[in-house]
């Protein structure tokens, strides 16, 4: 059956925007690259890279009741952080929390989005202005990103009032990072793709834009700059957190 026109066809790299892109590249690629720079994916990379393993889960209300039937301790809000309760989705938190082995951490954009892509069963990536250069490494490495394993790589976004989709220029910087990595890839990239990577291309300080954004002013103003700061160290990180069984943990 061919491919929908939705879904890119004819390229080795996509690009797609929120739970219904994901949706969409989920059905036709073989791994999905799913980026929440403020502040999910950052968080994912920051609680794996110190050994901790992650299970996304959508809904906060329920994260308590889940941690428990799964074994784990759940994340909570960033402003009920507690020395009981450390972990929380933001990424300064995670650094400076005790290392726990198995830790719930809900979100209402990027952990949807992981949760519900991983049941396609197809591997799932955590991508983020810190790990870009290392997620595509590993991409590469392994063989994706031709016509017969194509690569879909998903801004997550935020949430208007409406729960409405509003991109974001945090994730859109941020999947254009992982797509930077992807321009040798033999597939080449579907003009969704290009498009965004000349986003990128055309910013010449990618750290100040995203400090500068909507979601950037927006954490510096409830008092969570570190986590701009965390989330803006562009290829810090070497962790490549992929999604298996529902939990993330390092490739």
């Amino acid at each position: 059956m061919p491919e929908s026109v939705y879904a890119q066809p004819g390229a080795g790299v996509r690009f797609d925007w929120g739970l219904a892109g994901a949706a969409e590249l989920g059905r036709v690629c073989a791994v999905l690259v799913v980026v929440d720079v403020l502040s999910f994916t950052t968080a994912v990379d920051v609680a794996v890279g110190r050994g901790m393993r992650v299970h996304p889960f959508p809904w906060g209300a329920q994260a308590d009741a889940y941690a428990r039937r799964v074994g784990a301790v759940a994340a909570v809000g960033r402003s009920k952080v507690s020395p009981d309760r450390p972990w929380s989705l933001s990424p300064a938190a995670l650094r400076a929390a005790p290392v726990t082995p198995e830790l719930v951490l809900p979100s209402p954009n990027g952990s949807a989005i992981s949760a519900a892509a991983s049941a396609t069963g197809i591997p799932v990536v955590a991508g983020c202005v810190r790990n870009a250069p290392a997620v595509a490494r590993w991409l590469l490495r392994r063989g994706y990103g031709s016509l017969r394993a194509p690569i879909g790589v998903v801004a997550a976004g935020e949430r208007w009032p409406d729960e409405a989709l509003r991109p974001g220029v945090e994730d859109l910087l941020g999947a254009a990072a992982v797509l930077n990595g992807l321009i040798d890839a033999p597939g080449g990239l579907s003009v969704e793709a290009a498009v965004a990577l000349a986003t990128y291309a055309s910013i010449p300080d990618v750290p100040a834009a995203i400090r500068g954004s909507v979601s950037g002013h927006e954490l510096v103003k409830i008092g969570f700059g570190d986590d701009v700061e965390i989330a803006v160290q562009a290829g810090e990180s070497e962790t490549v957190p992929v999604l298996s069984s529902g939990v993330f943990a390092p490739a």
